[in-house]
């Protein structure tokens, strides 16, 4: 059997199922009952407790890069994590392998995983006044994990969007699209399927529960409900993605501040750890300015008013020269302006500056496709693989790299590697039809 027929079968043979796909992921179909763990009856679940945990393992990485990795601070980190390990202590479900770090996203929102891997974006984080705000905030999605909320909706519908991560990325210089369709922008608010406001309700009681629990006053979560029903007023447009994800209502600012007047009323005058929540936080509330200004970039850009973005990162860069993430958002915004030189040279400073986070690399590899330099696209590229593994998209970029370099028997195999995750869209019929008229597939 000849090398090209035995890719072709390879690549018939291989092709797998949508359902397959989702095992191979860690998500099955099958549904059943189970006891609500927070003790409210039975519940019905899409996803057993070992399966939550397999959807964090493979999703939760590829979200957390989405959100430019988290913050290279150790101390800010360590600090959210004895937060974090304060509150879950005393959850119920205190065996699940909670993890905490704050993402280098601007935009306001915290998440969590089904599994217990969790993001705070230094976009909440610098707005918050104290320790007990910020646990009330990890408190909430605490509840979310202990209700088993995720595993309460169709738990395959948020895995299959992360199987699909990268899978309509087209690359220009294989002339089936623009530089600007290239890359996955899954933000949290699709990879989280909305809560339903039952829901974020049965979140706020258990957390509030949780950092009472834990030794906070509950008025903390008044405090921080408060603080987004005020920002929701003031600036809607920086918080659509938090509401998107956590319905947001006076109500629940209301409903919090009545149990801690009465079911919690003797919590209230512990210390809301204002001074320890400034003294840990203090490296990141310094850059405040540039966090802001990165945010009304990226409204601006949400907005397709590229001028206005550009300022916004100029602005944030004068404030913080190394930020990692204005580096990326401004080589964002200049390559939707077509201004693809000057795009690079940010995003080659931000590979520089955070060299173990993913995105920078990508977006080096793409800019350097539409210059024409597959070398260096293929360089970062694999970069990317290798730090973020599973990106169908970069594999068939990867593929456009290898053939613009001349080395077809590896292009063939990074666009036969793409079709076994999908067999749709533009860059699958280039896939296929460089395959078929190499001799690889009749």
């Amino acid at each position: 059997m000849s090398q090209h027929q035995s890719l072709a079968d390879n690549l018939l043979r291989n092709s797998i199922t949508r359902r397959q796909m989702l095992w191979l992921l860690g998500a099955s179909a099958l549904s059943g009952c189970a006891s609500s763990p927070v003790g409210s009856g039975s519940i019905l679940v899409g996803m057993s407790e070992d399966e939550e945990k397999a959807v964090d393992q493979k999703v939760a990485p590829q979200q957390f890069s989405q959100d430019l990795g988290a913050v290279q601070d150790a101390p800010i980190n360590q600090y959210l994590t004895e937060v974090g390990q304060r509150l879950h202590s005393k959850s119920h479900r205190p065996q699940m392998p909670y993890s905490y770090r704050v993402l280098n996203a601007n935009y306001v929102n915290a998440y969590t995983f089904p599994g217990g891997a969790m993001g705070v974006t230094r976009g909440i984080l610098v707005d918050l006044d104290n320790e007990a705000e910020l646990a009330a905030l990890l408190g909430h999605e605490l509840g979310h994990v202990n209700a088993r909320h995720a595993a309460q909706r169709q738990g395959t519908a948020m895995v299959t969007q992360v199987a699909m991560t990268g899978v309509n990325i087209i690359g220009a210089v294989a002339g089936v699209g623009s530089l600007t369709d290239i890359g996955t922008q899954l933000g949290a608010s699709v990879l989280l399927a909305s809560y339903s406001r039952d829901n974020e309700r049965e979140a706020d009681s258990l957390g509030q529960e949780y950092m009472v629990r834990a030794g906070y006053p509950a008025s903390g979560m008044v405090g921080l409900q408060q603080l987004l029903v005020d920002q929701q007023k003031e600036s809607p447009g920086m918080l659509k993605t938090m509401f998107s994800t956590h319905p947001m209502s006076s109500e629940r600012r209301d409903t919090a501040r009545q149990l801690a007047e009465s079911k919690y009323a003797a919590s209230n005058t512990r210390d809301a750890g204002r001074d320890r929540f400034l003294d840990n936080t203090a490296s990141l509330r310094r850059i405040k300015p540039t966090i802001d200004a990165c945010q009304k970039g990226e409204v601006a850009m949400a907005g397709k008013a590229y001028g206005k973005a550009e300022e916004q990162f100029r602005t944030a860069l004068k404030a913080t020269p190394r930020d990692y993430a204005a580096n990326v958002l401004m080589a964002k915004c200049l390559s939707v302006q077509d201004k693809d030189a000057q795009a690079m040279e940010y995003a080659q400073t931000a590979t520089k500056i955070y060299p173990q986070e993913a995105q920078a690399q990508k977006m080096v590899g793409i800019l350097a496709l539409g210059q024409k330099d597959p070398a260096k696209a293929y360089e970062h590229l694999d970069r990317y693989d290798r730090l973020m593994p599973g990106d169908a998209g970069v594999t068939f970029l990867k593929g456009v790299s290898l053939e613009g370099l001349g080395r077809q028997q590896e292009a063939a195999n990074q666009y036969a590697a793409y079709l076994k995750r999908t067999q749709k869209g533009k860059a699958a019929e280039y896939s296929y039809s460089r395959l078929q008229s190499w001799g690889y597939v009749k």
